[in-house]
């Protein structure tokens, strides 16, 4: 289907009292189309392109989402451009790939990148949208698809103050902590700060559980120490929710963890840094993930490390 080309660049009033516009949205996974219907909710008119899995497209389709058939496609029929994709390669392939996004951009337009990337990458694409007046900007998020229907997610945006400027009002609809963090792949840099910071932790209290359970200590007895100190905090809680509990409250796989702790270590080595924390994580989650695990959610890594332990 042929999706027509809106050309107009203006906020329009829903009946919500809403402002919206024409979105284009790549990536429908778990947050994208959590994200997707929170747009759909606010009053947005949508064209919407997935990949592998058509579960949260048809669901767009299903609220009155148009769909199309290339980011071409899409681009040429949208205000407003979303990706929500996992990996760099898969960014640089929308954009520069033949039927891509930047082959159809034009003045005036807005480009928004939710995933979590290199932030070279990014710079390199925010450099070839400016020569044709567009507005690109990397937005990672944190939190949950649950919070993304809900319009909650802590954005972490990245780009020109213009560029912030014209994107905002839609941010605040999806997101609860907008925070406009430097220029161009100021996002993405923080974000992959944030990951390294959070899944260190994780890979730290799992092997700290499995040695618990070595000792003949419970887990549980394990928290209530640790809860009642200065190292309690909401991460401690989420992944023990899981690992004493057996309830998972994180949805966000190892093999995505994995590529955002590599992400970091290419990002710190970009830099001329040596980082030796990371290689341990890094190494970690690349280990389970190598091993089959890739797909569980992070607090599960906690069965990989006890059996690990166990094999050794």
């Amino acid at each position: 289907m042929r999706v027509p080309r809106r050309g107009a660049r203006k906020f329009r009033r829903s009946r919500k009292g809403n402002t919206t516009m024409k979105i284009g949205f790549i990536g429908l996974g778990l947050m994208g189309r959590a994200m997707v219907q929170c747009l759909q909710n606010a009053g947005h008119d949508l064209v919407v392109m997935g990949n592998r899995d058509r579960t949260g497209v048809e669901q767009a389709l299903a609220r009155g989402a148009q769909e199309a058939t290339s980011a071409r496609a899409l681009t040429q029929a949208s205000d407003v451009v979303m990706l929500c994709v996992s990996t760099s390669e898969q960014v640089e392939n929308l954009v520069y790939g033949e039927g891509g996004i930047l082959s159809a951009v034009s003045d005036g337009q807005i480009v928004l990148d939710f995933g979590t990337s290199l932030p070279e990458s990014t710079k390199k694409i925010g450099a070839a949208m400016a020569e044709k007046g567009v507005h690109y900007m990397d937005c990672p998020l944190g939190r949950t698809p649950a919070s993304a229907v809900d319009g909650k997610l802590n954005i972490m945006a990245g780009g020109s103050q213009e560029a912030f400027d014209s994107a905002k009002p839609i941010l605040d609809q999806l997101g609860e902590n907008i925070f406009h963090l430097g220029p161009l792949g100021s996002g993405n840099t923080i974000k992959l700060l944030n990951n390294y910071i959070g899944m260190t932790f994780v890979a730290t209290i799992s092997e700290a559980y499995a040695t618990a359970d070595a000792a003949g200590i419970s887990r549980g007895a394990l928290y209530d120490v640790v809860g009642s100190g200065p190292l309690h905090s909401m991460m401690l809680d989420m992944v023990s929710a899981y690992m004493v509990g057996g309830e998972n409250k994180m949805e966000f796989t190892i093999a995505n963890a994995s590529k955002d702790l590599g992400y970091f270590r290419q990002m710190a080595g970009d830099l001329g840094l040596e980082n030796r924390m990371s290689e341990a994580s890094s190494a970690m989650y690349a280990a389970a993930t190598e091993d089959g695990a890739g797909g569980d959610l992070v607090p599960q890594i906690v069965d990989w490390v006890t059996a690990q332990s166990r094999n050794g």
